[in-house]
């Protein structure tokens, strides 16, 4: 049993969870994931994690329920845990491989959506803590649904947005960027954006634009964290790929973001996935190779 030290909600309908993971924690970099169930009759739940403590064992999910296990995560409280929890998986972010003074000479802009916020923030806290310093535009559709605001704030420059102008300012993630380039002269080497396919479609659409090298995170598109079921396949350029083996971070001027939601909506029915592996053949899944965690 994996202890819940602290239980809480960050927004509407977004909650966060501190987890009491010693061997999770220790091994975990940003940019990875773990897979999470409460017992033997739920589903296996991929979350990005949003935090880690090495020294004190301690990893934090953050999720918005969108089916019948993460509802039942929501009534989860302090005290309580989970059966299985699963991790470090995935690759780490690429910023984790690079040397730290290299970094240093670059302009890095993170550009989040939602949720997608959670996955940003151990990027920036790393590269805080390396002595790196980052821009980071945070979009959410109305102020309630901002989240992680303070602890963003300490390890960047952070720029926030709300579809509906209810706080800060108006419109989406794409607009500051290009205000901020076309219009205060700021330059940059890299764009990292994570959030929903939507979002990080016109992220790139415009990045590309401004001549800007882009990572999205295709962690939005994972079901199963193992590659087994198909649902994060994509095609990466001329190569097919799975977010969660081979990523789930992948070069976003290269991402078939158009297949990509257009399978999304296709894995929901169970015709749909039959479809799918029929047309995809071998190549539906992808395969394990990658499984750590708690052992």
């Amino acid at each position: 049993m994996y202890r819940i030290l602290k239980a809480d909600m960050l927004a509407s309908n977004i909650y966060r969870m501190d987890v009491e993971a010693p061997r999770v924690a220790k091994r975990a970099l940003p940019g990875q994931f773990v897979i999470v169930k409460v017992d033997e009759y739920s589903e296996r739940i991929p979350l990005t994690i949003c935090d880690y403590d090495s020294e004190k064992g301690i990893v934090t999910i953050v999720f918005q329920p969108v089916g019948a296990s993460t509802l039942r995560m929501t009534k989860l409280k302090t005290g309580d845990g989970f059966m299985d929890f699963v991790g470090p998986l995935g690759r780490p972010s690429d910023l984790t491989l690079e040397n730290p003074e290299e970094l240093k000479k670059k302009k890095i802009v993170f550009v989040g959506g939602g949720v997608g916020t959670a996955p940003v923030y151990p990027q920036l806290k790393w590269l805080h803590e390396h002595g790196v310093e980052a821009d980071a535009i945070i979009g959410a559709r109305n102020k309630d649904l901002i989240i992680l605001e303070k602890e963003m704030s300490e390890v960047s420059n952070l720029y926030l947005t709300t579809d509906d102008g209810s706080y800060i300012r108006k419109g989406m993630g794409t607009d500051v960027l290009r205000d901020l380039v076309q219009n205060q002269g700021k330059k940059y080497d890299l764009c990292i954006a994570i959030g929903p396919m939507i979002m990080m479609k016109f992220v790139c659409l415009l990045t590309k634009e401004l001549g800007i090298p882009t990572v999205v995170s295709m962690n939005p598109i994972m079901v199963d964290g193992t590659g087994m079921c198909g649902a994060c396949r994509l095609v990466v350029g001329d190569e097919v790929k799975f977010a969660c083996v081979d990523g789930p971070e992948f070069d976003g001027h290269k991402v078939d973001f158009d297949l990509a939601m257009k399978r999304m909506q296709m894995y929901r029915t169970e015709e749909g996935r039959k479809k799918l592996e029929y047309e995809e053949g071998d190549t539906h899944h992808g395969g394990c190779g990658l499984c750590g965690g708690e052992k």
